[in-house]
């Protein structure tokens, strides 16, 4: 195969020869640089355009200033907020043992002013700077630290005063349905065992006390509890009976008046009746018994006893 070459100067035409195997290498070689030639100018472009266009600058990596000044500020802000709520939740807690307090001031029956709970605790003495770094204290982290464990130390302290409120109002419970005082406002004229009965002269045995007490006076309830009775029983006259709970039943007899209904719930101090002379009696007074798991047991112990 032949290439003839025309010039467009006075020059003749040439003849290259494909046949000649050293014609052939040349125009390979000449190919193959050429080409490689071009890729490489290619590479460089490509490398220099994404050099400029996706490598960050040190401007963005680093941020400005002011960049830096309002991330700090958002980080700052970020921290108070944290700190505030955690404050509010030691504020409640706060407003929950001041209630508690009150209410164990009140059932431990506190002298007025011994816990004041709208007061600030009493503290005070000089003030002297400590050896170590103080700077600790005004850390986020150490602030966040503090609060968390004083957190905790509310929590153990609320559920130790509730423990001790709930102690206290059983006990506050089970005085109140305990009988305890006098029913009237009397002395008592006879005790509660053996007596000549007041009638005959024979030998008796008394089931209660009798509290002596004008016509009308006010008869109370010693102790909480339901009306199990109200009405006329034989020999004992117009008659108050209350169950307390606890196997305690307390019998009021020989009133004027009936006040209390069965089925009434009433309250250490609410009245019940009014003395009388009503029944097997020989003048104005209230006859006061007090059983225990249906067995009736001497009621002076519990009239002399103050809750």
């Amino acid at each position: 195969m032949q290439i003839i070459l025309v010039s467009r100067g006075q020059k003749g035409p040439k003849t290259l020869d494909l046949t000649c195997r050293r014609l052939r290498c040349k125009v390979a070689v000449m190919a193959v640089g050429g080409f490689l030639g071009v890729a490489g100018v290619g590479a460089a472009l490509a490398l220099a355009f994404s050099g400029s266009h996706g490598r960050p600058s040190s401007v963005a990596v680093q941020g400005s200033p002011e960049t830096q000044a309002a991330t700090a500020r958002a980080d700052a802000q970020r921290e108070l907020n944290a700190l505030a709520v955690k404050l509010g939740q030691l504020q409640a807690q706060s407003i929950r043992l001041n209630a508690l307090g009150e209410r164990l001031t009140q059932a431990g029956k506190l002298d007025d002013g011994e816990f004041n709970f709208g007061e600030e605790p009493p503290q005070g003495g000089p003030e002297i700077a400590p050896s170590g770094d103080l700077g600790a204290y005004a850390k986020p982290d150490a602030l966040g630290k503090d609060i968390d464990q004083l957190s905790g130390q509310f929590d153990a302290q609320q559920a130790q005063l509730e423990a001790l409120h709930d102690m206290l109002l059983d006990r506050k419970i089970e005085s109140s349905l305990r009988p305890t005082g006098m029913p009237v406002n009397g002395y008592i004229s006879s005790f509660f065992g053996g007596r000549p009965d007041p009638f005959s002269g024979h030998a008796a045995r008394h089931t209660g006390i009798d509290i002596a007490a004008p016509k009308g006076t006010p008869v109370t309830a010693v102790a909480e509890g339901m009306v199990t009775f109200a009405g006329q029983r034989n020999g004992y006259g117009d008659v108050v009976e209350i169950d307390h709970g606890n196997g305690y039943m307390t019998r009021y007899a020989h009133n004027s008046a009936i006040l209390a209904k069965p089925g009434q719930h009433v309250r250490v101090g609410d009245e019940i009746a009014r003395a009388g002379s009503t029944g097997r009696s020989t003048g104005s007074h209230v006859h006061f018994e007090v059983w225990y798991h249906d067995r009736v047991v001497n009621p002076l112990a519990y009239v002399r006893s103050h809750r």
